[in-house]
């Protein structure tokens, strides 16, 4: 579990194991109880709690700061749900960066979270958690009811950038593996034989699922380019967001976007 300092009251550890036995282990934010109901509303027929699964960004886990800073925000809208990819944090396994073994780990969240009694789930998904929630929301097992791709990159190998040349020289060079074990014990999976689909291939594929795509403007990895391929190959039925002055995934989320997209997965599922 993350520091008891940061985590929100009532929080919980969280573990699953996906079908090729990796342990994943993160935690549950329950939501915010209000302190007053008020009487005058009657609840709305077909209202169902949501329930948001996050997928964080590279190299970061459920214990980053501005991750659980994220949850804070967002249980005003429902209970969260969030487990470290394999490799990171405190799961098992090797990553794959955003393969098919992250589109299992989420997938095997959503399954979990929907065997605990989840009746609406939303995925939310940052960076290369973006990415691995539109290509879980389009070929899993476990779809969601919604899913929120943000900061999300488009194809595979982006080098366009000089974080992601520093990202490739870590993930593709000796000396980089060597020091991405040391720094930040970086495990790495088998490089690909075969590319899974990218992002890219997939997004036609999510609807009717609700999908909505954010995107900052200021985003030092992935420039505009890759949100707007996004949003052209989701189609019309795919809500998009340019964000001005938003930088890139968890660093750069504030508490006015959380709650618009808070706001966006209560009404899009009606609850």
């Amino acid at each position: 579990m993350p520091s008891t300092s940061w985590l929100p009251p009532g929080s919980r550890s969280w573990e699953v194991v996906t079908p090729d036995r990796v342990p994943l282990r993160g935690l549950v934010v329950p939501p915010v109880v209000p302190t007053v109901v008020p009487t005058a509303a009657p609840t709305r027929p077909g209202r169902r709690p949501l329930t948001f699964v996050v997928a964080h960004g590279f190299t970061n886990s459920v214990a980053y700061p501005p991750f659980l800073q994220l949850a804070s925000w967002l249980r005003r809208f429902g209970e969260v749900r969030a487990l470290d990819f394999r490799w990171h944090g405190r799961s098992g396994g090797a990553s794959a960066v955003g393969g098919d073994p992250e589109l299992v780990d989420l997938d095997s969240a959503v399954a979990a979270a929907r065997a605990d009694g989840a009746q609406a789930v939303v995925t939310l998904g940052l960076s290369m958690g973006g990415g691995v929630a539109l290509r879980q929301a389009a070929l899993g097992a476990h779809r969601p009811d919604a899913v929120v791709s943000v900061s999300a990159v488009s194809r595979w190998y982006v080098r366009d950038t000089r974080p992601m040349q520093r990202v490739h020289w870590l993930l593709e060079t000796s000396l980089g593996r060597a020091l991405g074990s040391r720094a930040v014990r970086l495990r790495l999976d088998d490089p690909w034989l075969t590319p899974p689909p990218a992002p890219l291939q997939v997004a036609s594929r999510i609807a009717p699922t609700p999908l909505l795509l954010v995107h900052g403007d200021r985003d030092e990895y992935f420039p505009l380019e890759h949100f707007r391929a996004l949003a052209r190959a989701a189609g019309p039925s795919a809500t998009a967001w340019v964000v001005p002055g938003f930088g890139h995934a968890e660093s750069g989320m504030t508490a006015p976007l959380v709650e618009r997209i808070g706001r966006w997965a209560s009404a899009t599922i009606g609850a």
